[in-house]
């Protein structure tokens, strides 16, 4: 009787334990570590992808604040990929063998950094002064302003306006050397920004079920192409506020957002997005540097804890073991000499040299468009400032936000593999060349200028 009713206890207890095994196991999966990496890490491409957007979007307030040619404006801009270009190769290869998580925090505050050296500029140097004086020339009409750099031969009759003197009044030198804050702010941008892709997703891919894999790649993507959105956004708010908000009297300023001359509050919105990246590189410092593999079974990870503690028990002279061989860790010295080796092998794989080349011609395009669209359509089609920007975040990111959605559940509804995900590619790829050859039969008509091509 008494052992009847002491296997009963047993039994309850038992099962007790078993019920709050399962329950903790279920808590573990709804809020697992994994999961917490992968939302810090779509906050931290959102961060850099609304920090990034922002500076594309201040490029032509950069430019009139300085007052620096194009030309340099595009070397300013490019001084992010200098920077990640001079550090990636590094950092991914010896970052794998560290704490990949504490190395994306790291990034996050370089990048930070980078922003709030980026406004130093703006502290140091004095108000700015706009233009109050219009190019004029006598020999036209006394109504008509017109300045050199529209057109050459338009302006020349009777040797009256030498070409030399026109040119040299296109010509555009930077007023300040401050400039070079903003160059090292992007560099420090670019820097920061490099362990975060390349360590972020192997982190992912290494702890996480194979089947989803593309699925929370394509998440993360997708939140980090809403930072544009809201990057461009910002953009269009701070265009439309004076450079010298809260420093000089606004009802001394002749001029709005719509002209020329008009430069927007640039300044600001580098330190809301530095405060943001800031924020966001917080999580990463109180990740693990390891994880169990996701789905992997308790007695999967009881074993694999067995099997190391039996390497460290049974001797290795022991022949009846069956312990498998840890290897053993390998020195950061024996990493930085087989760096080079390495990289030469992987630049003689041929499939990588195509992937490569692949994403440069992509990568040209689009920086390119990127950067200068918003200058273009201000010429173009007479736009301000702020009202370009704003047409670019909310016309262009949707839909890339919704094509990569679609193609990571592709990816994990057909299961494709690595042939499978390169036709796909290749068939999208081809439809998006199609249609964007529409582009150039869609033109508007030049707008008429009083004086140029219009008497």
């Amino acid at each position: 009787m008494l052992c009847t009713v002491l296997s009963s206890v047993i039994r309850i207890v038992c099962f007790q334990g078993i019920m709050s095994v399962e329950k903790k196991t279920a808590r573990e999966q709804c809020c697992s570590k994994l999961k917490m990496f992968l939302v810090a890490m779509c906050f931290v491409y959102f961060a850099k992808a609304f920090q990034g957007s922002y500076m594309k979007s201040s490029v032509t307030q950069i430019e009139r604040r300085f007052d620096i040619p194009s030309s340099l404006i595009g070397f300013i801009d490019g001084s992010f990929e200098i920077g990640n270009l001079l550090v990636i190769a590094f950092v991914s290869y010896f970052g794998a063998k560290l704490h990949r998580p504490r190395l994306i925090g790291a990034g996050c505050l370089i990048m930070a950094m980078g922003s709030f050296i980026t406004v130093a500029p703006h502290f140091f140097q004095g108000p700015y002064k706009y233009e109050t004086t219009i190019s004029h020339f006598p020999a036209f009409n006394g109504t008509e302003g017109i300045l050199p750099c529209l057109t050459i031969g338009s302006l020349i009759h009777d040797n009256e306006i030498p070409i030399v003197e026109i040119q040299a009044e296109c010509e555009k030198a930077a007023s300040s050397s401050l400039w070079l804050y903003v160059f090292l702010g992007n560099m420090l941008r670019g820097i920061g920004e490099t362990p975060v892709m390349p360590l972020g997703l192997s982190y992912l891919d290494d702890f996480s079920r194979e089947e989803n894999t593309a699925l929370y790649m394509a998440l993360i993507q997708t939140v980090g192409i809403m930072g544009p959105m809201f990057g461009f956004m910002l953009g269009s708010f701070c265009a439309k506020l004076y450079v010298d908000i809260g420093a000089v009297d606004l009802d001394t300023i002749t001029i709005n957002h719509k002209d020329s001359r008009w430069v927007g509050a640039w300044w600001l919105g580098f330190l809301l997005t530095g405060g943001v990246m800031l924020l966001a590189g917080i999580p990463f410092w109180f990740l693990p540097k390891s994880l169990p593999k996701q789905g992997e079974t308790e007695t999967e990870r009881n074993s694999n804890v067995l099997g190391g503690e039996q390497d460290c028990f049974i001797p290795d002279n022991n022949k009846n073991s069956t312990a498998p061989n840890k290897p053993s860790p390998v020195s950061m010295a024996v990493l930085a000499k087989d760096f080079l080796p390495s990289l030469k092998k992987l630049f003689s794989n041929t499939v990588y040299l195509i992937i490569i080349i692949t994403t440069i011609i992509q990568f040209n395009g689009f920086i390119g468009m990127i950067t200068f669209q918003p200058k273009y359509m201000e010429q173009i089609y007479g736009l301000s400032a702020s009202r370009t920007i704003f047409l670019i975040g909310i016309s262009n990111l949707p839909s890339v936000a919704f094509g990569i959605v679609t193609g990571g559940f592709i990816m994990k509804k057909f299961r494709l593999n690595v042939l499978g995900a390169s036709k796909f590619c290749i068939t999208v790829s081809v439809l998006a060349f199609s249609l964007m050859i529409v582009q150039y039969f869609l033109q508007c008509d030049n707008s008429h200028v009083p004086g140029l091509t219009v008497s």
